[in-house]
């Protein structure tokens, strides 16, 4: 992430109604939808991605803050789920996101496995989801951008 700025570039497949290709950083995924909103389940939804996104930031957090202090950290998982609304007070379009972090090691101290939770909880993607992103959206040149 040369400069902090990241580029991406993102088109339709065509090979289902909502497949597209994405490249970033050198390299390719493909995304889709399921089969139950009409797509064909050829990759992740955008919503999986995002939560995956999560979770890797998460353990890739951890385990640099474990290095970093030279703990006995052996793995690190995340477990992570998301919903929209469906608790009680809230708007039905708040996005509620749980990551179940699992620290493995055996010769971790109680207070390295609450530092490494608490670490966890800061890592760059959650707190960009945390706060308000600032997104501009703007015309491209028809022309272009295939």
């Amino acid at each position: 992430m040369a400069n902090g700025r990241i580029e991406a570039h993102v088109s339709e497949t065509g090979d289902s109604p909502f497949a597209v290709r994405i490249d970033v950083s050198g390299h390719v995924l493909t995304g889709d939808e399921p089969e139950d909103v009409g797509g064909a389940d050829l990759g992740p939804a955008p919503y999986d991605l995002l939560l995956s996104a999560l979770g890797e930031c998460t353990a890739m957090t951890v385990r640099l803050y474990a290095r970093q202090k030279g703990w006995p950290l052996d793995h690190v998982s995340v477990s992570l789920t998301h919903r929209k609304g469906g608790i009680e007070g809230q708007p039905a379009w708040t996005d509620n996101f749980t990551k179940t972090v699992h620290i493995h090691g055996d010769e971790l101290s109680d207070e390295q496995r609450a530092r490494l939770i608490e670490v966890a909880g800061k890592c760059p993607v959650h707190r960009t989801l945390e706060n308000t992103p600032v997104i501009a959206t703007i015309a491209g040149d028809p022309r272009g951008g295939r």
